[in-house]
């Protein structure tokens, strides 16, 4: 991808043989996070001669550049874009002088210790090639689908340290020769935020290489969560071309990582199967069906008991109570976005998919 590079007029402070750390943050029309990102990657507790920051401005249209370069020590900005995270993350790869790329995007504002605690796992772990944080449990907006959302993202990171079998790029860091060498995210497939992240860290531990979710590298999220904007990255963005990939990898039916484990997939089910016997209830005018319904919604609360007494004690019992619905429909977008996945390489590969129902026979 073409880009132009430009240099702030102060650049600084830091030597490219003393650089350990280079963090990339992508960014596009967004000033006031970026401002906001920018300021905790500056508190950062780790020597500011240690680390060098690019931001890849992917064509923003505002002064989102202008923001960049009074903090940042190279900017670079895509031509013909705006051309997605994934490629301007790759731009930012390219020039690094570290051996060690920290990605973060531009509305998450890491914690003081979050720089260093990733250079302390890797010179602790050789071993180590990729290691990603998690969002904290104070998520800036106060909307009851903010709050949600991003506790319960920090909810599954917590439940799942130690080695993944995905990358999370909101706050992740990935050694440059390796990331280099699996040809870093793959920008033709995902030219807007999906699953780019998650592919990447299944070639990559496809290449042997490990990686490891560390819950204590924590960071802010920002971001302002909305009913609409929820349905679509969920369906859109996530559900879809994840299962896609999964079918591809022929791992549809395995127990996945994170909220891809054979219990999310049961209770995936389970509620598709309420949604089933409302509809048919309705649609009917038998009120037996009901039943059904009572019974999965049931089921998709016991599933979440956990979670749910987590939501519990950390917004109280109301705040709890309302993140049923949301899961109920998170379920229900889940499985809607793996049955279209399904459909659509059935339709775009009739013939394979009859030759594999044969060998299955």
């Amino acid at each position: 991808m073409l880009m132009t590079r430009d240099t702030p007029s102060e650049p600084g402070h830091v030597d490219a043989v003393s650089v350990a750390l280079t963090v990339i943050v992508p960014a596009y029309n967004c000033p006031l996070v970026l401002r906001q990102c920018l300021d905790g990657l500056r508190a950062s507790d780790l020597p500011r001669e240690r680390w060098e920051l690019i931001v890849v401005d992917d064509s923003s249209t505002d002064n989102t550049a202008d923001v960049a370069r009074s903090l940042a020590d190279v900017v670079l900005t895509t031509k013909h874009g705006p051309n997605g995270p994934g490629d301007a993350r790759n731009l930012g790869a390219a020039v690094a002088s570290a051996s060690i790329l920290l990605f973060v995007d531009a509305d998450v504002v890491v914690a003081p210790g979050t720089l260093s605690g990733f250079l302390r796992i890797f010179n602790a772990q050789p071993s180590v090639t990729s290691v990603f944080g998690a969002y904290d449990d104070r998520p800036s907006h106060e909307s009851f689908l903010s709050q949600y959302r991003n506790l319960l993202h920090h909810y599954v990171h917590c439940e799942n340290p130690g080695s993944a079998s995905t990358f999370w790029a909101g706050c992740g860091a990935v050694r440059r020769a390796e990331f280099l060498e699996v040809g870093g995210f793959d920008t033709t497939r995902y030219p807007r935020p999906q699953i780019e992240d998650i592919e990447l860290g299944y070639r990559l531990v496809d290449r042997g290489y490990r990686i490891v979710l560390a819950p204590e590298l924590q960071a802010k999220h920002l971001k302002q969560w909305t009913l609409p904007n929820m349905v679509r990255t969920d369906l859109r963005d996530r559900a879809v071309p994840w299962m896609t990939l999964l079918i591809e990898r022929q791992e549809i039916a395995s127990n996945g990582p994170l909220n891809l484990q054979s219990k999310e997939k049961m209770l995936t089910a389970i509620a598709g199967a309420a949604v089933a016997c409302f509809v048919i209830a309705i649609t009917t005018t038998n009120s037996l069906w009901l039943l059904g319904t009572i019974l999965g919604t049931a089921g998709v609360v016991l599933g979440n008991a956990k979670l749910l007494i987590w939501f519990r004690r950390q917004r109280g019992m109301i705040f709890a109570l309302r993140v049923i619905p949301a899961r109920m429909l998170f379920y229900i977008i889940s499985g809607t976005g793996a049955a279209w996945a399904i459909l659509g390489h059935s339709f775009r590969n009739p013939r394979r998919s009859h030759r594999e129902a044969a060998s299955r026979s």
